[in-house]
């Protein structure tokens, strides 16, 4: 027996067929299905060896009769620039390492790694130094799992910039799906449009695709020179001294595995040795970040892009932040925090898991970090309160103050103007105010 089969009915019996062909080993289950083996128009197919079709309400699926083989869907993979020893966020990065430091109640690598998973990223090779901490496998096993992606590392034994560790990855990167991968800086944070980006790239034809985002001041960056038109990079110009432009590369590249073959295994920088020499082919396109972005990678940096971070969550989730009467603007505390009477909390504060706020307490523009507890009547203000750390009653720590883990602020003490103060140490600028 023959039976003809319209492929409109396709999608009620539970199959769907490759159209341009009559090889019954291209079908696949609707359960996993690829869009771009949709068919754009109606064909017909021949089912051989079929004795009946059971026809009921629901139209039973072929699977019964047929062994249909799963068509496999290609699986995009990332790296991550993870390598540096975090000098800038001092003393944060001598108790954790820099992509582990909270950053909105979670390590700051998490924000991305959730980010790439979302875009359909089932591997990320996280490219770290020779200094690999016990902390970081933590890490991996348990995201692991909770995420359901694989994660790996490439550790590099002396540095190697930041195209040097890609040369090192090369055979974590690539297979034979040829499918373009990820390549982020880890002290990024944004809305990371990935999958539109995704999209940008197929569309454009590149051979490499970065994103770039707009500052109002770019002659303190290397500026990305575009057609506005095609989107293509011209060029890159350092720290120009006339304006040529206000787009900034924003440390988020999606790359053909051909890019690999241009990077050899030594220090090499990406920036300034690979992409201009895709540029001068006409491989390089950019695509502009749409909302917020900010390198995080120092206290000042840090405490705006927390700031940037809440304006964006307000608009996305409102309802992960705290209201109330002792809450003003954007304020994300974790559920465990207690907070007491006639504090006024906010805007733009972040407070961790476990924290103790005692009344009359008063935080604007700041984090403080998992454990810490700041007693009556202290105020904490565009600054940093580490892991299980303590300010004192009527302390102050103000002005890009940062405290590294388990520091303990004496009553009535008030740091000031960028301080910095480790366990058992203190390490401040000349204008600390003590």
């Amino acid at each position: 027996m023959v039976l003809r089969l319209d492929l409109r009915f396709n999608s009620i019996l539970g199959i769907e067929v490759n159209p341009y062909s009559e090889d019954l080993s291209h079908s696949t289950h609707l359960a996993n299905p690829n869009p771009t083996r949709r068919p754009l128009l109606r064909r017909s197919l021949l089912i051989a060896g079929c004795s009946r079709l059971l026809c009921d309400k629901k139209m039973v699926a072929f699977g019964k009769y047929l062994q249909l083989p799963q068509q496999k869907s290609h699986k995009m993979k990332a790296l991550i620039l993870v390598g540096g020893f975090g000098t800038r966020l001092r003393p944060l990065t001598f108790t954790m390492p820099k992509p582990l430091v909270d950053f909105a109640n979670k390590p700051m690598i998490l924000h991305q790694i959730e980010a790439l998973k979302a875009a359909g990223v089932t591997q990320v090779v996280l490219a770290i130094n020779h200094q690999q901490p016990q902390v970081m496998l933590n890490f991996v096993k348990e995201y692991e799992k909770k995420l359901e992606i694989k994660i790996t590392f490439s550790q590099e034994t002396e540095p190697l910039g930041t195209a040097g560790p890609l040369a090192l990855a090369r055979d974590k990167l690539i297979d034979e799906s040829g499918e373009p991968f990820f390549v982020l800086n880890s002290d990024v944070i944004c809305e990371y449009p990935l999958l539109e980006m995704i999209e940008f790239h197929k569309a454009s034809g590149a051979e490499a695709s970065i994103m770039v985002t707009k500052v109002d001041d770019p002659s303190k960056y290397g500026v990305v020179v575009m057609e506005e038109d095609t989107s293509r990079v011209e060029s890159f110009v350092e720290k120009p001294k006339h304006f040529v432009g206000n787009k900034i590369n924003a440390g988020i590249y999606l790359l053909n595995p051909s890019v690999l073959d241009r990077i050899e295994l030594r220090r090499t920088s990406i920036e300034k040795e690979i992409f201009p020499k895709i540029a001068s082919e006409k491989k390089l396109y950019a695509m502009v970040l749409p909302g917020f972005w900010m390198d995080i990678g120092q206290p000042k940096d840090y405490i705006t892009g927390q700031r940037m971070y809440l304006d964006s969550l307000r608009k996305k989730a409102p309802q992960e932040l705290v209201t109330g009467d002792h809450t003003v603007g954007n304020v994300l505390a974790d559920e465990t925090a207690v907070i007491g009477e006639h504090c006024l909390i906010g805007p733009d504060v972040v407070i961790g898991p476990g924290c103790v706020i005692d009344s009359g307490v008063r935080l604007f523009g700041c984090t403080i970090m998992r454990g810490a507890r700041i007693k009556t009547n202290a105020c904490v203000s565009n600054s940093i309160v580490g892991w299980d750390s303590t300010v004192g009653r009527w302390a102050r720590v103000v002005n890009i103050s940062v405290l590294g883990k388990d520091v303990h602020v004496a009553d009535a003490e008030v740091y000031s103007n960028g301080a910095t103060i480790i366990e058992d140490q203190m390490s401040v600028k000349p204008e600390i105010v003590i």
